[in-house]
């Protein structure tokens, strides 16, 4: 062959490959999404890196510089000033321990419960298997307004806690500060643990356990030796899910340490942010950034890089439980105390102050409907009407409702394609580089991530003068984006965890009977992943209804929704108001689950990633 024909035959099949890989709609999908996960999610990053370096306007005479030039500033007004202290290390070092101590006993407690409930005859478990996950349904600041309920004092809350009414006499250090803050998380959080450890422990063989007890091995030697070796990837996993959590949460902090002035990390992040020292704000969220990056770093080098449990010993064998025996009566009234006082007292606390006309008094004459349907009264509740004839609680509904749906619907699809890149590009680059950068906001702590995006699109985004994105702030729009960007991990997880359940060869045996890329997708992924798809809807669902941190910096009175708006009410003395609207929302979460669980399957396991 001439080489005039070898170049040319070198060039036409380089022509072809490129051509393959373009008109691939698979590829295609690969592409869009690194482009639009690198500009959702990279480049925000970066934003918030190199804002923590530039000085801002109002404070170019203190440090002496120019606006917009390159500073120091704000990391050593940070870390080496005499600010330091009140600034960092004080709420750095509460950040930690509510971390620490909420990641044990909510893993402590979702683990036994997971353990009784998957492996053990308990009597009652379909009664166990929803009492279980109902902190899960139920926002933790709402267990917050139901603590102080309980537990609070004249001396710091002005009205007396039920327990005060009777005539207990309530510490301090047990109505606020971090005993309540630890033990309300702990009570929240463990759901968490739960659903993941029992995720792990359906996927053992008790065929691996039995031949322990054969070999003489007793109780807890087999929880040792056997069970809890097995579990562990899951129980690691909760533990850094737990911990990344606890130490960006605000709402809690804000409910149960405000008073007492107890601040972390995510408090002063939101007061600094509120304060509009955004530099500042950023630094603060780097920082905590850093330190869930090192706990994943951890989990990864004790557990590997796998993130997913692996069932041992296939699922065809038996499950047979393990008799608790002589224990069982005990165990059994143990957790229906648990259940009583965890779950269904602070239920019960919020609907009976709901009910009260005056905080703290819990007479007969004092219950009354005015927080529900109640006229305006002017020295009650600033003067507005019940919840159900109030302009703003209406507005707020309607505002969940559709920011929930839209962001279950969208969130879920997403997750779903994503999930689909993650599973048929396992092993390859694309598939790395994806699941990578989806990673990245279950690091940012949510308030930090909510001022990310405010601060991102404030502003018209513009290249080379032409406005590509209009500027966002105020708008449902800002609020969806970062909703369903917030939530892509877990999303994406709950996608590829239902995508590797599908074989290859369905898709192989249609593309061989002439079926395209989006007929395949449509006609068989699609049907086979629904159990898995309204599983994911209903996290984000669920999420997204009781989510305060998130998106309490990008409100306003248009873009309202439920849980802020309770937010406010607690912040302007009206607790009864804000327990209300709490009752309204975990209503409306528990109806749509039980829904979704009986038509639909829903399986919030699955959406964990189980």
């Amino acid at each position: 062959m001439k080489p005039k024909d070898q170049n040319y035959s070198k060039s036409r099949r380089l022509k072809n490959q490129i051509k393959a890989v373009v008109t691939n709609p698979y590829n295609l999908i690969v592409l869009i999404a690194i482009v639009l996960l690198t500009y959702l999610i990279v480049f925000p990053l970066l934003d918030m890196i190199s804002t923590s370096f530039t000085l801002a306007q109002k404070d170019a005479r203190l440090a002496g510089g120019t606006a917009g030039s390159f500073t120091l500033y704000y990391w050593q007004r940070l870390l080496g000033s005499a600010l330091t202290k009140q600034m960092l290390l004080q709420p750095l070092l509460n950040s930690l321990l509510i971390g620490v101590c909420v990641s044990f006993f909510a893993i402590l407690i979702g683990s036994v419960l997971a353990w009784l409930m998957v492996r053990t005859d308990l009597p009652f478990k379909p009664f166990f298997s929803l009492a279980v996950i109902i902190p899960y349904m139920i926002p933790s600041w709402c267990k917050s307004q139901a603590w102080l309920t309980m537990f609070k004092t004249e001396r710091i809350g002005g009205a007396p806690g039920f327990l005060m009414s009777l005539g207990i006499n309530i510490p301090d250090w047990l109505a606020y500060g971090p005993v309540a803050i630890i033990t309300v998380l702990s009570l929240h959080y463990y759901a968490y643990a739960y659903l993941l450890v029992s995720a792990a422990l359906n996927s053992i063989n008790s065929e691996l356990e039995e031949m322990g007890e054969i070999q003489g091995a007793g109780k807890a030697t087999i929880l040792r030796k056997i069970t809890f070796p097995l579990v562990l990837p899951a129980m690691l996993s909760a533990v850094i899910l737990t911990f990344s959590k606890a130490i960006g949460t605000f709402g809690v902090i804000n409910y149960l340490g405000s008073k007492v002035n107890f601040v972390t990390l995510s408090s002063q992040l939101y007061m600094n942010s509120k304060s509009q020292n955004t530099q500042t704000a950023f630094a603060m969220a780097l920082i905590m950034i850093c330190i869930a990056s090192i706990s994943v770093f951890v989990n990864q080098k004790l557990i590997g890089s796998r993130k997913s449990y692996a069932t041992i010993g296939g699922k065809g064998g038996r499950s047979t439980p393990i008799r608790l025996g002589k224990h069982k009566l005990l165990i059994t009234a143990v957790l229906f105390l648990f259940f009583v006082f965890g779950i269904i007292m602070p239920i019960a606390l919020l609907i009976l102050e709901s009910f009260m006309l005056r905080e703290g008094d819990y007479s007969l004459s004092n219950l009354t409907l005015h927080y529900w349907i109640g006229n305006p009264i002017a020295t009650v509740m600033e003067g507005q009407p019940g919840i159900f004839k109030n302009a703003n609680f209406i507005n707020s509904l309607i505002n969940s409702l559709k920011l929930t749906f839209v962001n279950g619907v969208f969130g879920t699809i997403f997750g779903q394609i994503i999930g689909y890149i993650c599973a048929k590009g396992r092993g390859k680059l694309h598939g790395k580089v994806v699941e990578q950068l989806v990673f990245i906001p279950y690091l940012i702590p949510s308030i930090a991530f909510g001022g990310i995006f405010l601060s991102m699109f404030s502003a018209p985004q513009q290249l080379f003068g032409v406005t590509l994105v209009p500027s966002l702030y105020g708008t449902f729009a800002l609020l969806t984006i970062t909703s369903v960007v917030k939530h892509l991990p877990f999303a994406s997880r709950a996608g590829t965890s239902n995508m590797l359940q599908i074989g290859g060869e369905l898709e192989e045996a249609a593309e061989i009977a002439g079926a395209g890329f989006f007929k395949r997708f449509i006609r068989i992924v699609f049907p086979l992943s629904k159990g898995g798809f309204i599983s994911g809807f209903m996290l984000i669902f669920v999420s997204i209804m009781k989510e305060l941190d998130l998106i309490i910096l990008l409100m306003t009175p248009k873009t309202s929704t439920l849980p802020y708006l309770a937010f406010q009410y607690q912040n302007s003395n009206s607790p009864q108001a804000s327990d209300c609207v709490a009752i309204v929302m975990f209503s409306i979460v528990f109806l749509v689950y039980a829904l979704a669980n009986i038509f639909g399957d829903a399986d919030l396991a699955k959406s964990m990633g189980g």
